[in-house]
This record gives C-alpha cells, structure tokens and sequence, in this order.
C-alpha cells in the first residue's frame, strides 16, 4: 500500500462518490474505481458500499480509514522531522488559503518563497474560508478571511474594507432599487453586507438577489449593469474611478474584512513554514495592528 492510496481513501469518504473525487484529485472515474477495487482486495474486505446518494463505510471501512489516518499522520510526522533537522529549507509546506487571497497576493509571495527556497514541496488548497476553518488541520497554515481561528497562533495580516458598486450614480436622499449581486463567500461576509443594508434601509433596496460563483463573475455583471455589487478594495481599488461607489459604514465606522494566517502550536519550528511566515509578514499588505471587535 502507498501512501497514495490511503490518500484515496481518505478523499473519497469526504467528498463521498467516486465521480466528484475522481473530478477533485484531477484522474479519470474509471481509475479511481480500479484503484479502490485493488484496495479492498488488498485487505480482503469491502471499504464502502455503493449507494445511488454517496459512499457509505462498512465497518471494516472505518476500522481501515482509522489506520489510514494514523499512517498519514506518522508520514507527515517524520518529515516534519526530517525538515528540522537538515541544514536546508526543506519538506513539504501545506497552506490552505481564501480564494481570494490566493488569486490576489499569494502567487507573488509563492514566487519570491519557492526562489529561495526550491527543495520545499508546496501543498496548497484554496476556497472559503468556511471550509478551511473546517479542514484547518490538516495543514501548516491556513490563510482566512474572517474571524480568526479560535485556539491556534493567529497573525492579523489587514484590513479589507468594502464598497459598493454600480454603473448608476448613488443619489444621496432617493432609494436607490437595484438588483445586488453577490459572489460565493463564508456566512460573515454576508453577514457583513446584510447588516450593512439594514442600517441603511432608506437608501438602498436591492430588488432581488443574484448569486454568481466566483467574485470575478460578480465584478464583471456589475460592469454590464446588470445590478450593484459589494466588493472588497483589494480587488476593486482600479473600478474607484471608473464606476460610482460608496464604501460601507457603520456608525462613521468602515465595514471591513480581516484577513489572517493561523497555525497550530509549535508548528512554526518548522523551517519551511518559518520561511514562509517571514516572507509573508514582510508583505506591504501586512497590517499589525488589531482591528476592532465590530469590524470582524
């Protein structure tokens, strides 16, 4: 068995069919159905029964993926050594990050990180930052947007403070009626604008709710006019002054998003993930400062 495999494993009993994980890890459907196949003859039992719903772990399956997690664990566990104790930046560096962020900052601090550093493995995910919240574990660094991850190290990066946007002016005493569209983010970003909108009742009323996948879709629906949309300065800061805006505030107060790194303790003797930290706090973006409780 390889390491590969308990992998598999692992992904398949969290996405739950063989399509979408076939579809996740990038390989064909037929593949990871032949590799799951060599899997249970291996053992000598049956893994997961097949449902029309999702895959469903029979108890020989759970007693299996136990073992599959400890041997990941042990795995990740001695490299970490192995890292430690060479004279080189070495080993893998796992990093879950915000879409966002990701798109935005981290391929220039991925670029100028794995020049200095080439012998480090990079294990990167991205989405929201709920599902990373979710999953943060399993890696060495989780790059969210949000709230802060309770009970973990956590570096305040900045302050994301947000707009709204429109191809049509924003009239100062008129109800402005308008369809708002709004990109897939975690409940606190929407949480954000729903409050925002409340407190402003008597200006704005969006007219209906139009929900696009990624915020570059949202960003270029506006454009059309086809409705407003809230977005954050860091990937609206050109539109300024092309298209009419008003940032969100609260009680003369801005509405913002923070955005932070957090890891688990003790993770930071690692030389890899070091490394990163240093690089990645000595971006112009970095903000020390605490935010206020209301801005999260």
């Amino acid at each position: 068995m390889k390491i590969e495999d308990y992998e598999l494993l692992l992904k398949l009993n969290e996405i739950g069919t063989i399509r979408a994980t076939a579809r996740a890890i990038l390989i064909s459907q037929p593949a990871v159905t032949q590799r799951l196949k060599y899997i249970e003859n291996y053992f000598g039992v049956t893994i997961f029964i097949r449902t029309p719903k999702r895959l469903v772990l029979t108890p020989g399956g759970e007693i299996i993926l136990k073992h599959a997690r400890e041997v990941i664990a042990n795995e990740n566990r001695l490299k970490n050594k192995l890292a430690q104790s060479s004279d080189d930046v070495q080993g893998t560096l796992s990093i879950a990050c915000s879409s966002l962020i990701s798109q935005r900052f981290l391929p220039a601090i991925l670029g100028e990180y794995t020049g200095k550093y080439p012998k480090v493995i990079i294990d990167l995910v991205t989405g929201i930052s709920e599902d990373i919240k979710y999953n943060h574990k399993d890696y060495h660094l989780s790059i969210i947007r949000g709230e802060k991850l309770k009970e973990t190290t956590c570096l305040h990066l900045f302050e994301d403070p947000l707009y709204i946007f429109d191809t049509e002016p924003f009239p100062k005493k008129q109800l402005k009626e308008r369809p708002l569209i709004s990109f897939k983010s975690d409940d606190s970003m929407h949480e954000l604008v729903d409050n925002w909108l409340y407190y402003n009742s008597d200006l704005i009323k969006p007219q209906k709710a139009i929900a696009v996948d990624q915020i570059e879709t949202c960003k270029q629906f506006m454009k059309q006019g086809i409705g407003m949309a809230v977005l954050p300065e860091s990937v609206s800061e050109k539109m300024k002054s092309e298209y009419p805006h008003l940032p969100l505030m609260i009680e003369d107060q801005p509405v913002t998003r923070s955005t932070w790194v957090c890891y688990e303790e003790g993770v930071r003797q690692l030389p890899q993930v070091d490394a990163f930290l240093s690089i990645l706090t000595k971006q112009t973006f970095l903000n020390t400062r605490q935010p206020n409780e209301s801005q999260l």
